[in-house]
């Protein structure tokens, strides 16, 4: 296994705050055109963009609604969609402190640092919100782990988590995560198997992407994370699993197509630097078409091209 690429690299820089952030104003940038996101002739790349510190984890005004949905279907779900493999439990430690680090710094008004040192001299870590009135905390340097951890980041942040490692046949491995809003899997269905392994059923990727993208990431930097937009057409705003997914093999789908969803998930690949385990994060974001074509009438234009013109095996797997 190579050795954890730019670990002794300058650290990724910390966001800017935000002094003055509200829920209520708060609005993602638009994925639709973040990354490239729609783009024709349609064909499969990564289509990668470096990260901007100040995006990896934006919040919206339905934060309170993502935390409520989420809580509900890990509480529903559990090892379904929240897991981590024993080589992984570290990681999610290291990845609960950079959240923690990130959330309290671009976030000021809704997130306390609880960092202080007890009489004893003990030294103590910890972040309070104040959406959820919660308080976590824990001995400096020594951060919940496991699905523990991913717990707490799972009442910090709108997004899902994917956690991913290199083993020692130099592959790619997803080691655990946090997904509750994945939309036609589930994370037990992926943890533990190989990148060519979970893209089987995806056209193209194996024969087109695997080795690039397995090179990019185990080349990758800490202090370079990446990110990109994925999307797909559904039925419903079930972010958990969408209606489309389950139909049997040739169910048609009666939704009218005005209400139909265009589902984007925007997402990040970040290589955390005591570990290497690199962290994919996904934020999806849903718009129904007739809301999208008032707003914004070139997209569905755009769409209807796109799925007209492209090869059919890549339309139908966007098309659940």
């Amino acid at each position: 296994m190579n050795k954890v690429q730019g670990a002794t690299s300058a650290p990724f820089p910390l966001p800017d705050p935000l002094p003055d952030f509200s829920l209520e104003n708060a609005r993602t940038r638009d994925y639709i055109y973040v990354n490239k996101t729609l783009r024709y002739p349609y064909y499969q790349t990564m289509a990668h963009q470096p990260l901007s510190p100040n995006n990896w984890i934006e919040l919206s005004a339905s934060y309170e609604w993502y935390l409520a949905e989420k809580k509900r279907v890990i509480e529903e779900q559990g090892k379904k969609v929240i897991d981590s493999l024993p080589e992984n439990d570290a990681a999610c430690g290291e990845l609960l402190e950079l959240v923690v680090e990130f959330m309290t710094t671009r976030y000021p008004t809704l997130f306390d640092r609880l960092a202080q040192t007890m009489q004893d001299g003990k030294e103590l870590d910890g972040v309070y919100s104040h959406v959820t009135k919660e308080r976590y905390q824990w001995v400096k340097s020594c951060p919940p782990e496991g699905v523990e951890g991913l717990k707490i980041i799972s009442r910090l942040t709108e997004n899902d988590f994917s956690m991913a490692r290199e083993r020692e046949d130099g592959h790619i491995y997803f080691v655990g995560g946090l997904v509750a809003f994945p939309g036609s899997y589930l994370l037990s269905e992926k943890i533990g198997k190989s990148m060519h392994d979970v893209h089987v059923p995806v056209p193209h990727f194996n024969q087109k992407l695997l080795v690039s993208v397995e090179r990019a990431l185990k080349r990758m930097d800490p202090s370079a994370p990446f990110e990109r937009s994925s999307w797909e057409i559904v039925d419903d705003n079930n972010l958990f699993t969408h209606n489309i997914a389950q139909l049997p093999e040739g169910g048609k789908c009666t939704v009218d197509p005005g209400d139909m969803y265009l589902r984007v998930d925007r997402q990040v690949l970040r290589k955390l630097p005591r570990s290497g385990v690199i962290a994919f994060t996904a934020h999806p974001i849903i718009k129904r078409m007739r809301d999208i074509k008032q707003d914004s009438p070139l997209v569905p234009a755009l769409l209807a091209k796109i799925l007209e013109e492209s090869p059919k095996d890549l339309t139908d797997y966007k098309v659940e």
